[in-house]
């Protein structure tokens, strides 16, 4: 395929924009080369500025669960944006979403929100610490909650290492604060509160992991998390802006029956547009202004455009709740072809999967968390990443990155799919 027009457009994006995009994976700075320009989409399929289709397995990050330009949401937009665009004063679509979310997610009383999925998390973990009382959060290696200070954090996963920041900006106290553990190791987090006992506000995790590859939760594991916190007086808060509305209508609370003290929301809760949400039980969100005294504001929260494509979104997963075994049906046919070629073609790797979440990893060994994401073989990945590209596929540009499956892929592309699989792991 020809990128002529999208490399001409990156050039002219790199004298204005920093390193030409408007967030890092995008650069294509992991697999090489120029970032694609998109011009549209539409169902299963993207479109680039040089006119070539592209079979999408990002959707987006995860909202676009049933296809690009989903017909409901566009019309849901369209009509709110005739009537204003932005009031920053409350509207009753608010309250209809903010009903829905709460009648299909399980242990949530309240939700307020927001504009983004970091915003949703940085805003839980503020609650979590005015609501105990305490100061300190742990959270995992490889777990990516957004880019507030207090997530950008490396090393320190020793029971009394303190971690330290990851990225200029992220002051020494700020990291002070968030402790490091091991995503699937109880042991590793147990040694963690024993050593800042009456200390820990919240353990903040993805109780699917998505940001190191698509990484379940072992058995016992998140079921030990909750246990811990119970015990321990710390709040457990599972951030759900990948998962929510996606591995089920209620989430990873509903598909595992575990629950989570608060859960953020993002990507399927705005239908494609920026949003983020946090909720939880009453008395907990009840220490939110203007009710108490844990202050969350945004002049946009709540957007008339956001919540139109959120509500709509909702409203179609609410009725059709068999979506969530079509994509389950639809991913394991995907991990069964994929699995198949590249064993014929004698390729070294793990895939990992659950619902409609998978992904591809360069190793023979389990890969359970970022220590064993990290030890995969990157370059069979870029040549795996610029094959597909060039049969047509997008796939992310990282090998730490969850594919999305979309209820708007037939069959059809999951075998085109596979075969082109087969043709490029022919190549690695």
């Amino acid at each position: 395929m020809l990128y002529k027009r999208s490399s001409q457009l990156f050039a002219e994006a790199e004298k204005v924009i920093p390193g030409g995009v408007n967030s890092p994976v995008r650069a294509f700075k992991a697999v090489g080369g120029t970032p694609i320009f998109v011009k549209s989409a539409k169902g299963a399929y993207m479109y680039d500025e040089d006119g070539n289709r592209l079979i999408d397995y990002i959707n987006s990050w995860g909202p676009m669960i049933l296809g690009h330009a989903y017909e409901p949401v566009v019309n849901a937009v369209i009509e709110k944006a005739k009537l204003g665009t932005s009031f920053g004063m409350p509207t009753e679509l608010e309250t209809q979403i903010a009903a829905l979310a709460v009648s299909m997610v399980p242990n949530i009383d309240k939700i307020r929100f927001v504009n983004s999925g970091t915003e949703a998390c940085m805003s839980a973990v503020r609650l979590a610490r005015g609501f105990t009382k305490k100061d300190k959060i742990i959270k995992f290696a490889g777990c990516y909650h957004g880019h507030s200070d207090s997530f950008l954090i490396q090393a320190g996963s020793g029971a009394i290492t303190f971690g330290s920041p990851n990225s200029p900006g992220v002051t020494a106290g700020t990291a002070k604060d968030t402790l490091l553990a091991t995503y699937n190791d109880l042991e590793n987090v147990a040694a963690l509160i024993e050593a800042n006992k009456n200390e820990i506000a919240a353990i903040i995790v993805e109780p699917v992991a998505g940001n190191m590859g698509c990484i379940p939760p072992n058995k016992g594991f998140l079921e030990g998390l909750r246990q811990l916190c119970t015990d321990n007086g710390i709040l457990l808060i599972f951030d759900e802006v990948m998962t929510g509305f996606r591995l089920a209508a209620g989430g990873v609370q509903e598909l595992l029956n575990i629950d989570a003290d608060i859960v953020c929301f993002g990507k399927v809760i705005g239908g494609g547009l920026p949003v983020g949400a946090f909720a939880a039980r009453a008395e907990i969100m009840n220490y939110l202004a203007p009710l108490g005294p844990v202050y969350q504001a945004g002049t946009l929260s709540g957007n008339p455009l956001a919540m139109a494509a959120g509500l709509a979104m909702l409203q179609a997963l609410d009725a059709d709740r068999a979506i969530f075994k079509r994509l389950e049906e639809k991913t394991a046919y995907l991990h069964a072809g994929i699995e198949k070629v590249l064993k014929a073609n004698n390729v070294i790797f793990t895939i990992n999967r659950i619902g409609s979440m998978i992904s591809v990893h360069f190793d023979e060994n389990p890969v359970t968390d970022f220590k064993s994401a990290s030890k995969g073989d990157n370059e069979s990945f870029k040549k795996f990443f610029h094959g597909l590209l060039n049969e047509g596929i997008y796939i992310a540009p990282s090998a730490y990155e969850t594919w999305f499956i979309t209820d708007a892929l037939s069959y059809e592309d999951l075998d085109f799919t596979i075969q082109a699989i087969d043709k490029v792991s022919k190549t690695l």
